[in-house]
């Protein structure tokens, strides 16, 4: 199993690398948009969607990306304009930050699937939009983004193994603790500090000043807390579904939404952050 898990994320880190430098942005998204769809289509599954509501969700889901990518109202060109990028990833955000810590704190299961299939475009539409935001801006930009909730995962893994005592959501997800979570912050507290001197790089236009630096720091560490909060929201969602993983598409990993689902909270203040601080 564990060699298993390590081929199969050698293999897909090299792939989505291999893209996120080498494509065009459009080529970009049009590549992340088929991960989306991939994932629209667990999302559909953990809902218990019946084969035609399956087929809405997830071409719903590939109609909003291809009007975001392609339609001249959505004026895509190497990056959308600021007010596309806002209203996306701005509900989004204040989702994961304001509904998403009640959700979890009340286990809610709606019974609507229309809530369902809203909550889940809003979600994987803003997570793509930001991530291809910030690819057109910079492939570095947006690996120094992901790479923060990968630092997070890791760290909080490991630590949690050695260290892990007080369950953090024991009914969600028992095997996350909160000395997991302070691993997690305080690793990326060092990513973040290692990153301050290629501010300039990635286009920050201003004088690193202690409250800049303080500034960035706390984006830091926002963006790693939103991390787990969407771990936990998925993990809520498998847990109602009565599954232990999304998918299969994965070999020792399970499925996409498993991969990408602290990257779906994070992601979309990163790409705000990006469009307020950044040049």
């Amino acid at each position: 199993m564990l060699a298993t898990r390590i081929v199969t994320a050698l293999v897909l880190v090299t792939g989505v690398l291999a893209a996120l430098f080498l494509l065009p942005s459009w080529a970009w998204g049009a590549v992340s948009l088929a991960g989306i769809m991939v994932a629209a289509g667990e999302w559909a599954n953990l809902a218990g969607y019946g084969r035609p509501a399956w087929a809405l969700f997830v071409g719903g889901t590939l109609l909003i990306g291809v009007n975001l990518l392609f339609s001249p109202l959505a004026d895509f060109d190497a990056g959308w304009p600021d007010g596309v990028v806002l209203a996306v990833c701005g509900p989004a955000t204040l989702f994961w930050m304001l509904v998403a810590p009640a959700w979890l704190r009340g286990q809610w299961k709606p019974s609507s699937p229309l809530l369902v299939a809203v909550v889940g475009w809003l979600l994987l539409v803003a997570a793509w939009v930001a991530v291809v935001e910030l690819q057109a801006r910079s492939p570095w930009l947006a690996l120094a983004a992901m790479a923060i909730v990968w630092v997070a995962d890791v760290a909080a893994y490991f630590t949690g193994r050695a260290f892990g005592r007080r369950k953090l959501a024991p009914s969600i997800s028992p095997g996350k603790t909160w000395e997991g979570v302070y691993g997690a912050l305080a690793a990326v507290v060092v990513y973040a500090v290692a990153l301050m001197p290629l501010a300039s790089r990635a286009g920050y236009a201003h004088e690193i000043s202690p409250l800049a630096a303080a500034a960035w720091l706390l984006l830091a560490l926002v963006l790693a807390a939103l991390s787990v909060i969407g771990d936990l929201f998925e993990s809520l969602q498998k847990r109602h579904a009565g599954v232990k993983d999304s998918g299969t598409l994965l070999p020792g990993h399970g499925g996409v939404l498993d991969r990408i689902d602290a990257l779906l909270a994070a992601l979309p203040l990163a790409a705000l952050a990006a469009l307020a601080f950044l040049r």
